[in-house]
């Protein structure tokens, strides 16, 4: 006769579920190691290091890494490059306040599940506020910006512009987890510009054949989205594109790094060079190879990470040879383990679980919130600044849609009258009205 499991009402045999707790009691923190390296040209290249940051912003707040007494759970890690261009004051200001300007715009006393729920949007809102507070500053200067935020095991990745970061997961598998904004990559952000009152097109001397990468015009910048950049047009947006994944338990290593590294490396010869490297010497390899490779044409700056299993204080193994780049995951939820999983105790190496990505340049589509925590938000804060408003002074951020529509309920999230004037700036909608007022007839 055949025996089974007593199960509970989900169907899942009792041994399992057993068997799934004492796997999540034994899971902790990541350690996390990290190293940088970099070759100056123009002296544009800055980083962020900040191996253990505060959650919330105020004093002892996200400036300065954590104390002795702050819990690993109150914590974060955060690592990013800023590659400036036309000076550095954009990168500058950009690394200064960009973490607490995305800090400020997650509400407080959240889980750790809604903290992780909200980064994303979050991260929308610091990048665009960071923007439009340097504007202020009537500085002509750009930035790229490549921004890590690493939770646990989770990994989320803020970018714009054309520096890149890339996982190697424990088993050698390769992800993407930033986008390349640079116009000549990016059909759709071609699309997205010209239709939003910018001209893009190659450098064209004496009438000839155009020549160089594809630049939007007025500025000739190379690239769609960056952090700046006021003297070119708010079609150039700061919306970043976010990617955010959750590693197994066995690890894996980030590589950061400006395009002075990719322009030089391809992403797979870059990661063949650091084997068996610690990570500080894994990124000072980095460099140098590219540095080798094409001169020192431009500022070369890398960040690697390590995101070890707690007292395994050297790199990941990798099996020689398989060097799989994967732009897209596989999705794996840790309840569809299976019970041999659960005998070993952990995930299968290779497996990184997408947990969201996003790149959308529409304000309306990456504030909204379509997600369960969508009420941790407060209603008349203003999505981007958080600048509280008195009910009725927002503008929603889906324009004139009807109040009780089926895609957003309650008529929110709201914009405060500045941010609104830079959400029709950034798509446009202030040329169109410019121009149709250029073409008015004048009355007789």
């Amino acid at each position: 006769m055949e025996v089974h499991a007593d199960v509970d009402g989900s169907g899942v045999p009792l041994a399992v579920l057993l068997k799934r707790e004492l796997w999540n009691q034994k899971v902790e923190r990541p350690d996390i190691l990290f190293g940088e390296a970099n070759k100056s040209k123009k002296g544009e290249d800055f980083t962020l290091l900040m191996p253990r940051c505060h959650r919330t912003t105020g004093e002892g707040g996200s400036s300065g890494s954590g104390g002795e007494n702050t819990g690993d759970d109150d914590t974060i890690s955060v690592f990013a490059i800023f590659d400036g261009h036309n000076g550095s004051t954009a990168a500058i200001y950009t690394r200064e306040n960009l973490i607490n300007n995305v800090l400020a715009a997650i509400p407080p006393n959240l889980t750790s599940e809604e903290w992780t729920a909200a980064l994303p949007r979050a991260l929308v809102a610091g990048f665009v506020k960071t923007d439009k507070d340097f504007q202020t500053k009537a500085a002509r200067s750009g930035t790229t910006v490549t921004f890590v935020i690493i939770d646990g095991w989770v990994v989320t990745v803020a970018s714009v512009g054309d520096s890149r970061c890339i996982l190697e997961s424990a088993e050698g598998s390769v992800y993407f987890l930033s986008a390349d904004h640079r116009l000549d990559a990016n059909e759709e952000e071609v699309e997205r510009v010209t239709a939003s009152g910018g001209e893009v097109g190659r450098i064209n001397i004496a009438g000839g054949a155009g020549i160089g990468p594809l630049r939007c015009w007025p500025g000739g910048l190379c690239l769609s989205r960056s952090i700046g950049d006021i003297d070119v047009g708010e079609f150039i947006v700061p919306v970043p594109h976010v990617k955010q994944v959750k590693l197994s338990n066995a690890g894996g290593r980030l590589v950061i790094a400006s395009d002075g590294v990719w322009d030089a490396l391809r992403f797979q010869e870059a990661l063949n060079y650091t084997r068996g490297l610690p990570a500080e010497a894994a990124a000072n390899r980095i460099v140098k190879e590219a540095v080798t490779s094409k001169g020192l044409r431009d500022d070369t700056t890398c960040i690697v990470v390590d995101i070890l299993p707690p007292e395994k204080l050297s790199p990941p193994l990798k099996r020689h040879g398989k060097g799989v780049i994967k732009a897209l995951f596989r999705r794996r939820p840790s309840d569809e383990m299976s019970e041999d999983q659960m005998d070993r105790g952990c995930l299968e190496p290779d497996v990184v679980e997408e947990i969201s990505e996003e790149g959308s340049a529409m304000l309306a589509r990456r504030l909204n919130i379509n997600y369960p925590a969508g009420n941790m938000f407060k209603l008349h804060a203003c999505a981007v600044c958080q600048l509280e408003m008195k009910p009725g002074e927002g503008t929603s951020v889906h324009g004139n849609m009807p109040k009780h529509s089926r895609v957003d309920p309650w008529g929110g999230p709201f914009l405060c009258s500045s941010c609104q004037v830079k959400k029709e700036a950034m798509e446009g909608k202030l040329h169109s009205r410019n121009s149709q007022s250029a073409v008015q007839p004048v009355p007789k």
